[in-house]
């Protein structure tokens, strides 16, 4: 029997989620462990072509080999651009007056001469 390692495959829906522990041999790439796992089959809404995947939170190929211990996370879609959600919340301190106008930074207080 070829020799196995132990892998991990993750992947999380706001409203579920799931982490699969399998055995898969020695020179398994990513995909391979993903396609064995039987995730495909439980979230029929992942598209390998389109969704990306790391290993350890570390963006990876699906051709990348597996070392023991590796977990898989296939990861969903952003459904917002981060940047662009910092620069409202920016606006919006700006408006209430949280933050400085100019330089975004928190607004000095004026301090009183008798202080």
């Amino acid at each position: 029997m070829a020799e196995q390692i132990t892998v991990e495959v993750a992947y999380a829906r706001p409203e579920r989620q799931s982490l699969l522990t399998l055995s898969v041999g020695l020179n398994c790439t990513v995909q391979e462990a993903i396609e064995q796992s039987g995730i495909l089959q439980q979230f029929p809404d992942i598209d390998l072509n389109v969704q990306k995947v790391g290993i350890w939170s570390r963006p990876v190929k699906p051709d990348e080999p597996l070392k023991a211990g590796d977990r898989i996370e296939i990861y969903r879609p952003l459904i917002a651009d981060p940047k662009d959600l910092r620069r409202r919340r920016a606006e919006k301190a700006k408006e209430e007056g949280r933050a400085d106008k100019v330089t975004g930074g928190r607004p000095h207080e004026v301090k009183s001469a008798t202080e």
